[in-house]
């Protein structure tokens, strides 16, 4: 084998959120103010979030997850009824169509690692109320396919853009395309350290979602339904306003990232790059290959040498939903999608974060080079 490049740095993490003056600043006159829970700045990441979108309806939540539960809940999705979805994601998906009592039937992906619409129709049952595709990794599902299903069945679509703020599908917004639904945990292309956003352009589900996540209260001690309380700090929101208006810079370096990746590892044989679909803008929250023969190592291997390398690396995600132990008799025990599942053994993320330095990520692609001789 060739020589091993030598690391530019002790360690290159998979994930590193980018924090500066000026959210430190807006973080200290929160405290300042003394409105530190649902106050003025979550209102003012509200109006923000969804201009940036072009919705009419952004609403705040505490995370992800609670955005999609409080999504579900206010399309009125509850015990007997089916959502689609797709059985390569993160947990928090499925978990979210489970809390509500519905039951999640899942179709397999194609190569860009989102649902096949080509697949979904078979999947559609009396019982069937709602479409979830994940726009995985950053890279938008075919908005145009499920959507054209969905209106042919009268069905839901709920977005789930946990990973893919500012992606775009034929120059539109994701989350504007149904329901969307975002994510503000730290690894993710903006943070609010823990947070969630909800996306709609339908008044009514603003209405029953705002009500869902606020102890189904409207006026103060009055309350119209049973709720949660799913509501986002100012501290957050403080922290969002200014990460919102960095996520243009960010996401374009990522692009480059990937982009220089693309071109350096394209041609070795055994690993499978990543492509963008047609009509789709990728904001690369990961950088995802397959590994496959003939590269000389398996994927496990090279998550090995990764670690012995001081490259940060991850598996998102090494077990499809539907055989994880969790969904252990609510999915079918034959079930078999066989494309989720093979690429749930070749897959592995490298770091694509905006703060990867050109000198680091020379160095991730001489080291995966270095591996084949």
């Amino acid at each position: 084998m060739s020589t091993t490049p030598v690391a530019p740095v002790k360690f290159i993490p998979i994930s590193q959120p980018t924090m500066g003056a000026e959210e430190k600043s807006a973080v200290a006159r929160v405290l300042e103010s003394g409105m530190i829970a649902q106050g003025p700045r979550v209102a003012e990441f509200e109006r923000a979030f969804a201009q940036m979108l072009g919705v009419k309806h952004a609403i705040a939540t505490s995370n992800g997850t609670t955005a999609l539960h409080a999504a579900l809940l206010a399309h009125g999705i509850g015990a007997g009824d089916e959502v689609i979805t797709t059985p390569f994601t993160f947990i928090a998906s499925v978990n979210s169509i489970l809390y509500t009592g519905a039951r999640p039937v899942f179709v397999d992906i194609d190569s860009t690692f989102n649902l096949d619409p080509s697949l979904i129709e078979r999947a559609i049952t009396p019982r069937t109320k709602a479409i979830m595709p994940v726009h995985l990794y950053g890279q938008p599902v075919d908005l145009a396919a499920i959507g054209a299903i969905a209106r042919r069945h009268n069905l839901v679509v709920i977005e789930d853009a946990c990973q893919a703020h500012g992606a775009t599908f034929d120059g539109q917004a994701v989350g504007s395309f149904g329901t969307g639904c975002f994510s503000f945990y730290a690894t993710k292309n903006m943070t609010t350290g823990e947070g969630g956003m909800i996306t709609t352009n339908d008044d009514a589900v603003a209405d029953a979602a705002r009500l869902c996540i606020n102890h189904g209260m409207r006026v103060r001690y009055y309350h119209e339904s049973v709720g949660y309380n799913f509501r986002m700090t100012d501290i957050a929101a403080a922290l969002g306003i200014e990460q919102l208006k960095k996520l243009p810079v960010f996401n374009a370096r990522r692009a480059q990232t990937a982009e220089f990746y693309v071109n350096r590892l394209v041609h070795i044989p055994g690993l499978i790059v990543p492509t963008v679909a047609p009509h789709r803008t990728h904001v690369w929250h990961q950088f995802t290959l397959r590994v496959q023969p003939p590269y000389p190592l398996s994927r496990d291997q090279l998550l090995d040498a990764f670690k012995q390398a001081g490259i940060g690396s991850g598996i998102y995600y090494p077990i499809p939903v539907h055989q994880q132990q969790a969904l252990h008799g609510l999915v079918p025990a034959d079930l078999r999608l066989p494309i989720a599942e093979q690429f749930a053994k070749e897959v592995v993320s490298i770091p694509v974060h905006p703060n990867v330095t050109d000198a680091q990520r020379e160095y991730i692609t001489e080291f995966i080079g270095s591996r084949t001789g």
